[in-house]
């Protein structure tokens, strides 16, 4: 008779690594001797990456980009104006391609797709409609997840159609390609319709026709579709990984003082499960008293560590169009922070530069090693008023990018008292004390903090605030340099010596920036 020999090996659930961003305090039970810092972003030495070198390349603006994590080559596509220039109307806006095996350095494939005015060598991917205005930005999702390899990569983007009533309308259309160069535009469109033309005008009636179309003594039709709460001409795409769902965040109409329509852009987000049906939008954002009369352009959003945060463009209609950016976050998509709108995250270049009138965000974040990275379309000029002002020949324009070191949005630095007659130097420290935290399972604590001229020690307590022996300040082992990963160690004890319980821990900071900490 044989014994059967049953092995049953315990299941080890490892819990995912978690990393708290301070740049704002949720997470926080208090804290003393600190104040909240924007980290700015680094330009590139060798901006502009891209520049318009290409006869249908007047004016380079709208960008997304991809990165494959298995090869490390980039992606990029990005929307070329040529205007008048174009002989076809089709030609006047469209979607050129760009890869590069760094991120760097990028070349200009001749793909023979489209040609342009004859040049049949050309990198461009996507071209208009031609039925009215011209076809407007491009957003490039890469889904993995898309069992059809034919619909791989989607394209979102604003174009022109005909309904079925033979109105024109304008608004959301969807492009697929297995490759991200050959394109199929979805035969539904638009898969929603946007506001356009009757500035300054009230709202129809309900039950009103809110399309009309009017022919001007010269002939031509002025077209117009007069919606109250509408997006607007652009589309940048996110999966919002708390709702499970896509997630559209860009411009949207808000009516003025008077009720009037198109007074400026909010922020609208709208939402759909398949990219095909979407909801009816929201506006979540929009310019208050503080922003006086600048307003948003569009306000694209990524997902990093429980943050939605966008890159949201400022622009100064008075001041010409120009644009800067703005860095705002939100827990939950809807609710909106503005922390830093008097400073600014990236601001124009000086002295004629291609990225000195205006900058155009998009909603993508690469991660590179333990850098972060940001694509941009810039113009010399600013983003209204066309003519000239876009196609003269002073105008530059091109794709840049900045980075940041990893997962430094903002941080905390310690920052001294006011000096009293007693206490002429106070001591430049300060403390964060986190809200407890379920230590159990976690072997490992690391902060990203600055402490190049100073430095930043860990402690731990447990959930009444009493310090916890041998893991104090005094036997911890303190960071003293400039790094975005130190793991804290004490002299005597290790995480996994701690009996299972919350915890808080504190963060001791001299002359020092904390900008996260991971729970590995």
């Amino acid at each position: 008779m044989k014994t059967l020999l049953l092995l049953i090996f315990p299941l080890v659930l490892c819990a995912a690594d978690r990393t708290i961003l301070l740049v704002d305090d949720h997470d926080i039970l208090y804290r003393a001797g600190t104040r909240r810092v924007l980290e700015k972003p680094v330009r590139h030495a060798k901006n502009p990456l891209i520049t318009e070198d290409k006869p249908w390349e007047i004016a380079i603006a709208w960008t997304s980009v991809h990165r494959d994590k298995a090869t490390g080559k980039y992606q990029l596509w990005y929307q070329a104006y040529a205007g008048k220039r174009a002989q076809l109307k089709t030609l006047e806006c469209v979607v050129c391609y760009a890869e590069s095996a760094d991120g760097i350095t990028f070349t200009k494939p001749n793909l023979g797709l489209f040609d342009f005015n004859g040049e049949k060598n050309t990198n461009i991917v996507l071209i208009g409609s031609g039925l009215y205005g011209d076809r407007y930005c491009n957003s490039v999702i890469v889904d993995a997840s898309e069992v059809d390899a034919t619909k791989r990569y989607k394209m979102l983007y604003y174009d022109w159609a005909k309904t079925a009533k033979g109105e024109r309308v304008a608004g959301l259309h969807l492009a697929f390609s297995p490759d991200g160069i050959r394109w199929t535009k979805h035969p539904e469109a638009p898969l929603y319709t946007t506001s356009f033309g009757g500035k300054k005008v009230q709202p129809p009636f309900a039950g009103e026709n809110p399309y009309s179309e009017t022919t001007a003594p010269d002939g031509r039709v002025k077209r117009q579709l007069l919606k109250p709460i509408s997006m607007s001409d652009a589309a940048d795409p996110l999966f919002d990984p708390k709702r499970k769902l896509w997630a559209i965040y860009g411009k949207a109409w808000i009516p003025g003082p008077d009720g009037e329509l198109g007074w400026k852009h909010g922020m609208g987000r709208i939402e759909s499960k398949d990219l095909l049906h979407w909801s009816k939008p929201q506006i979540v954002c929009f310019p208050d008293e503080q922003d006086g009369a600048l307003e948003f352009h569009t306000s694209p959003v990524f997902f990093r560590h429980d943050h939605y945060f966008s890159l949201n463009q400022i622009l100064n209609r008075l001041g010409g169009g120009t644009m800067d950016i703005e860095l705002m976050f939100s827990r939950d998509g809807i609710d909106w922070q503005r922390p830093f709108r008097d400073d600014l995250w990236l601001k124009r270049s000086e002295g004629g530069q291609f990225d000195s009138g205006t900058l155009a965000t998009n909603a993508y974040i690469i991660i590179e090693g333990r850098e972060m990275r940001f694509y941009y379309g810039a113009y010399s000029s600013g983003a209204i008023g066309g003519g000239t002002n876009i196609t003269g020949d002073q105008q530059k324009s091109g794709v840049g990018m900045v980075s940041l070191p990893l997962d430094r949005f903002a941080g905390l630095r310690s920052e001294p008292e006011a000096p009293t007659p007693k206490i002429k130097s106070p001591p430049d420290i300060g403390q964060i004390t986190l809200k407890p935290l379920d230590l159990k399972g976690r072997t490992e604590i690391y902060v990203n903090a600055n402490a190049s001229g100073g430095a930043v020690w860990c402690e731990i307590l447990d959930e009444d605030g009493f310090r916890i022996p041998s893991f104090d300040k005094a036997n911890c082992v303190p960071l003293k340099k400039d790094t975005t990963r130190y793991r804290f160690a004490w002299k005597d004890k290790k995480l996994a010596d701690l009996p299972p319980a919350k915890y808080h821990l504190r963060i001791h900071l001299q002359k020092a920036t904390a900008y996260a900490i991971t729970l590995h």
